[in-house]
């Protein structure tokens, strides 16, 4: 029963996500006005507005208008339904549970409005930078340590290591390649990682990211020929990973 509620929580908690999504890159009040079809405009009923089983039940359409809603809705909240109970399968309900779920659905929106506008909000990286520093400060344990001086180090040198191998990174790629390969969302992006989970993670994070985005990344290129790839989604679905397994992973390697 435990398992079911913390699914639909994430799931509501997916629903309010795709409000972000949406309005943040267009510079929108997240909370007026109510919920309503882009199309029509007209406000969306408490009943049509049920996380995944609206979507399902509706067949992805308004029911004023009968335009078509797009699909990230349901995966937004699908993922965010998802990703909770795995966090809560591996950290029970302690205060690396809460921490942990802050940053995931922070990272669903990074991610999504990045495959949109090739857009990593300020809003969301620079406040998650001093978020988990103060985090880190706070609840030691976040970063593995026992005292709070020794996790703040940890904290700002993941900052340091998170953002400047990914911008070392560009760096070497605009040398190489004659044009920008690693926008700066990235870079604070990564600092903010490297903010909440520490300098081991961000390297990790590093490493794992191309895992994920080299593939997709050379379909995108030479099949779909697309000059713009967001690498985004692929810091955060490392970042996941690492959350939840990177410890065990680190100790394979080391």
């Amino acid at each position: 029963m435990t398992f079911v509620l913390i699914f639909i929580f994430g799931a509501i908690i997916g629903s309010f996500l795709n409000v972000c999504i949406y309005r943040m890159p267009r510079n929108e009040s997240l909370v007026f006005p109510g919920s309503r079809c882009v199309s029509c405009k007209k406000p969306i009923p408490w009943y049509d507005n049920i996380p995944l089983l609206s979507y399902v039940l509706l067949r992805g359409k308004c029911r004023s208008c009968k335009a078509k809603f797009s699909s990230r809705y349901f995966f937004v909240e699908l993922i965010s339904a998802v990703c909770f109970p795995i966090l809560f399968v591996n950290f029970k309900l302690n205060y690396i549970f809460w921490i942990y779920s802050l940053l995931v659905f922070s990272l669903i929106v990074i991610t999504f409005i990045d495959l949109e506008f090739q857009l990593i909000p300020d809003s969301i990286s620079l406040v998650g930078i001093f978020v988990g520093i103060i985090l880190s400060v706070i609840f030691p344990g976040l970063q593995g340590a026992f005292t709070w001086q020794r996790s703040f180090l940890n904290s700002i040198l993941g900052v340091i290591a998170g953002g400047g191998l990914i911008y070392l990174t560009g760096v070497l790629g605009q040398l190489a390649f004659k044009k920008e390969s690693m926008g700066g969302g990235d870079v604070k992006l990564m600092a903010m990682l490297g903010a909440f989970l520490g300098w081991k993670m961000a390297v990790l994070i590093f490493f794992l990211a191309p895992f994920f985005g080299t593939p997709i990344g050379i379909y995108m290129k030479y099949v779909k020929k697309e000059d713009i790839i967001p690498y985004g989604p692929y810091i955060s679905l490392a970042s996941f990973v690492a959350m939840v397994w990177g410890h065990k992973i680190l100790s394979l390697l080391l």
